[in-house]
């Protein structure tokens, strides 16, 4: 609720608007005249979000039921709103796992393709959208359903992954999930003392290891900036999880909203990234790791967004390329920690391929990702860091904005005129649209 007592909805930064979810187990009844379709909310910005003109936006998370599976290919098809939580729970231990997973299980089929999802394993298994996804089931802007898929309408297929729902409601999504030998994770951490250690671990590591990703210590400066603890994983083989049966995560629930004092306290973030970096004694560490801490840490506290306080936070997300050379990651975490934009959460992560989806995020390089509260000077943060990664040769990923600047996305994306020229074509009303769709793209709000 607003201060006013409106009700509003947000995304996973806390930067609310008014506006509310209308929620249905009938997604073709519920979309009819719907501006935005969302899952279960955790795009950090305001992608979710409805625009000012239109309060109501369609809840996915109830239309949650398995359509079809085949237990020997892997073939799964889902309403938009099954989560990947409820994926691993019923088949990680019949030895299934949808192959390129984001840092969250709680995220939607649909939300996935949205947001055309990464995760650790990007340089071996790409992204959800481009490389696992089938088909899809839609209510185009017209109100008419279709279905489309790289064989079938595939310009709205490739505009609608990593589309951020802005060519239509998804109803079903039909994927490509993968066969694994156990539930168990085999991992590798080390203790890396600078970034550029970082960044040629982390492409060595890709070369034999499927899941691989860094956090930074992006508080150090000088020799050691960029320090840090570089995971490698790979699924484990029944003889050396011996059998053991995958038990079930406990988790904890941050109960309130913490005062916005103790992130502002640079001491604060110091402190644990310090302790977060000397803990790792040895400085490599092998073990059998359980999926959940691997793949999803942040998980283990449901709603720890609420240690930003109430003006909310956002997540800065960049990929720096390939021929921007090692030194983009240095200069991005000078200007980084220049500006005091640090932060106690700091990931690192190869990418590969570019994703096929016209708005797909991810390209050859290095992706860094820094959450930070919002500030009175978070515009000015944002602004400075989109000129550097501009300057690089890189891009933002809209799934975590909520202050990039419409001017700047526009100069780090050369195929952002072919995904609106599709938006032209199934929607020159602009129907669809977003809180983040205005922002950005000129939509009417």
């Amino acid at each position: 609720m607003s201060d006013r007592g409106e009700p509003t909805v947000a995304g996973w930064g806390n930067l609310a608007v008014p506006g509310h979810e209308v929620l249905s187990e009938e997604l073709e009844r519920a979309t009819r005249a719907a501006v935005l379709s969302r899952g279960l909310g955790r795009s950090y910005g305001d992608s979710s979000l409805p625009p000012p003109s239109r309060r109501e936006v369609v809840g996915t998370r109830l239309a949650d039921r398995i359509l079809h599976w085949d237990g020997l290919t892997g073939l799964l098809r889902a309403e938009a709103g099954f989560s990947l939580w409820e994926f691993n729970r019923l088949f990680l231990r019949r030895g299934w796992f949808i192959g390129s997973t984001p840092g969250t299980q709680f995220v939607t089929l649909g939300g996935m393709v949205a947001s055309d999802v990464h995760g650790k394993g990007h340089h071996s298994h790409g992204c959800f959208g481009s490389r696992h996804v089938r088909s899809l089931r839609m209510r185009v802007p017209s109100g008419e359903l279709v279905e489309c898929s790289p064989e079938r309408d595939p310009e709205l297929f490739w505009a609608t992954i990593g589309g951020m729902g802005l060519t239509g409601h998804i109803l079903e999504v039909e994927c490509q999930t993968q066969a694994i030998p156990s539930p168990w994770i085999w991992s590798e951490s080390e203790r890396v003392d600078d970034i550029d250690q970082f960044i040629d671990g982390l492409k060595e590591a890709g070369k034999t290891w499927p899941f691989t990703v860094g956090w930074i210590d992006c508080l150090s400066r000088g020799k050691h900036m960029g320090r840090g603890l570089l995971d490698r994983g790979r699924w484990a083989t029944p003889e050396e999880t011996g059998g053991r049966p995958l038990p079930v995560t406990r988790r904890l629930t941050l109960p309130f909203m913490f005062p916005e004092w103790v992130l502002r306290w640079r001491l604060t973030t110091q402190a644990f990234n310090t302790m977060w970096y000397w803990r790792h004694v040895p400085r490599v560490k092998k073990k059998l790791c359980h999926p959940d801490s691997f793949f999803y840490p942040l998980d283990a506290i449901l709603r720890w967004n609420r240690i930003y306080g109430r003006r909310g936070f956002t997540q800065y997300q960049c990929v720096l390329p390939d021929e921007a050379g090692r030194g983009a990651a240095r200069r991005f975490l000078d200007l980084l920690t220049r500006r005091g934009g640090a932060s106690f959460l700091c990931v690192i992560k190869d990418a590969a391929a570019e994703g096929q989806g016209m708005l797909s995020f991810l390209r050859p390089g290095i992706s860094i990702a820094v959450d930070f509260a919002v500030r009175d000077d978070t515009q000015k943060l944002v602004d400075a860091l989109n000129e550097l990664v501009i300057a690089e040769g890189g891009r933002i990923y809209l799934s975590k904005d909520a202050f990039t600047r419409p001017e700047h996305y526009a100069a780090m994306d050369p195929r952002l005129p072919q995904f609106l020229a599709v938006r032209d074509r199934i929607d020159p009303q602009r129907t669809i649209r977003s809180a983040q769709s205005v922002r950005m793209f000129g939509d009417p709000p």
